[in-house]
């Protein structure tokens, strides 16, 4: 069987980038539409300050994605080796997925389209 060489977790719905969302997006979905508790709130908080001291951020986040004029929006793909580091973290994000309804699949692949950042434990394409 051929290994697949990236993952990506995401909801059954589309977002700004017209593709699925992934595991944050979904979950800050729930947060901004008031359905955690305050526990939950909490969980995925900490889970989230957790990943942007341990994730590198693809600079394109901090600008319109990645450019304001290009109909084409990135998404990321982990590198299937980066499931050892954060697959711990990345069940915390699913679980409250899970607990609040929101359909998710688990995609592996080798094919992720062009790649414009890449980084040890993940790649942004278009």
């Amino acid at each position: 069987m051929l290994s697949q060489n990236y993952v990506r977790i995401q909801a059954r719905y589309t977002g700004r980038t017209g593709k699925p969302v992934g595991p944050f997006a979904a979950n800050w979905h729930l947060l901004h539409a008031g359905r955690f508790s305050r526990e939950d709130e909490a969980l995925f908080l900490q889970a989230e300050e957790w990943f942007r001291g341990n994730l590198p951020v693809p600079p394109f986040y901090d600008k319109e994605n990645p450019e304001k004029n290009n109909p084409q929006k990135a998404i990321t793909y982990f590198k299937a080796e980066a499931l050892e580091k954060y697959g711990e973290k990345l069940l915390v994000l699913t679980g409250l997925l899970e607990k609040y309804g929101i359909a998710y699949d688990v995609v592996f692949t080798n094919s992720v389209g062009e790649v414009i950042y890449e980084d040890a434990y993940q790649v942004a394409v278009i």
